[in-house]
């Protein structure tokens, strides 16, 4: 099963996050092959800014790996996170990042979150990179959706995922994360 695993940045601890990223690189780097996608949420409108989260999708065997995997990442060790959502994830676009080859030049990187409405989701739009519903872990209950995808502009990029006006979206700006030159 994949996990959809974000850790959200305690305030001020962008120094010491940036201090572990050979440490968190090496920790990832374990895990390659079952990665789905990575990267940080970041400030303002991505470009040089400030990390406010840590997103990984990764495939594993249960709840419990997960909750290990969460447990043991080094930014989570040295007390980087301020809190961490886990859950299941269904991948719908059955897809990593790496195998997105959309790219729409001016368009902002984006991982949205949409709470609520357990119905059939939308259509991601063409510009999707991973789409999939987000389950609790106990019991599988639908908690809503997310989705990384490209956008013009963060208003766009909150719409993509709309729902029946019930729940609340979250976005968050982000980008392909990992060493240069690896998955």
């Amino acid at each position: 099963m994949q996990y959809f695993v974000y850790g959200r940045d305690r305030p001020g601890s962008f120094g010491l996050k940036k201090s572990l990223n050979a440490e968190h690189w090496s920790f990832m780097d374990s895990y390659a092959d079952k990665l789905v996608a990575r990267g940080p949420t970041l400030t303002g409108d991505g470009e040089e800014a400030e990390t406010t989260g840590s997103l990984h999708i990764v495939d594993l065997p249960d709840a419990r790996a997960a909750h290990a995997f969460a447990r043991e990442e080094p930014y989570y060790r040295a007390g980087v996170f301020e809190s961490i959502l886990l859950c299941g994830f269904v991948n719908v676009l059955r897809r990593t990042m790496w195998d997105f080859s959309e790219a729409v030049d001016g368009y902002g990187r984006f991982l949205v979150l949409a709470w609520g409405e357990p119905g059939p989701g939308p259509i991601p739009p063409k510009n999707t990179i991973v789409y999939g519903d987000l389950l609790a872990l106990e019991d599988e209950t639908h908690l809503g959706r997310a989705a990384l995808l490209e956008a013009p502009d963060r208003e766009t990029a909150a719409t993509s995922l709309s729902t029946s006006g019930e729940g609340r979206t979250e976005v968050h700006h982000w980008r392909f994360g990992g060493r240069p030159g690896t998955r």
